[in-house]
C-alpha cells in the first residue's frame, strides 16, 4: 500500500535534485530551469499527496495554479534566453552578467 510518507519522500528526492541542479551546474541556463521545473513538480506532489490524505480539493486547486505558473515561468524563460542566444550566441551564465538593463 502507498502511503503518505512514499509520496513525500518522492517529492523530497525531487527537490534536493531540483536544488543540486541549480546550486552544481552555474554554466547552462536550460539545466537550472529545468532544476526549477523539478521543484515545482515536488510542491505539486506534496500538495496533491496532502489534498488527498485531508479529503479537500484546495491542494489540488493550488496544485494547477503552480502548473499555471511553470507553463508561464518556462514559456518567458525560454523566450528570453532565444533573445540572449541571438545577440551573444551563446547561453553561458557567465555571459548573462554583461547585460545591460
Amino acid at each position: 500500500m502507498i502511503t503518505l510518507g512514499h509520496y513525500l519522500g518522492v517529492a523530497a528526492i525531487l527537490f534536493v535534485l531540483g536544488v543540486l541542479g541549480i546550486f552544481l551546474n552555474r554554466r547552462n541556463v536550460i539545466l537550472m530551469l529545468m532544476a526549477i521545473e523539478l521543484i515545482l513538480l515536488a510542491v505539486n506532489i506534496n500538495l496533491v499527496a496532502f489534498s488527498a490524505y485531508l479529503g479537500d480539493l484546495t491542494g489540488q486547486v493550488f496544485a494547477m495554479f503552480v502548473l499555471t505558473v511553470a507553463a508561464a515561468e518556462a514559456a518567458i524563460g525560454l523566450a528570453i534566453l532565444v533573445i540572449f542566444f541571438r545577440r551573444r550566441g551563446s547561453i553561458a551564465v557567465d555571459d548573462a552578467n554583461r547585460m545591460r538593463g
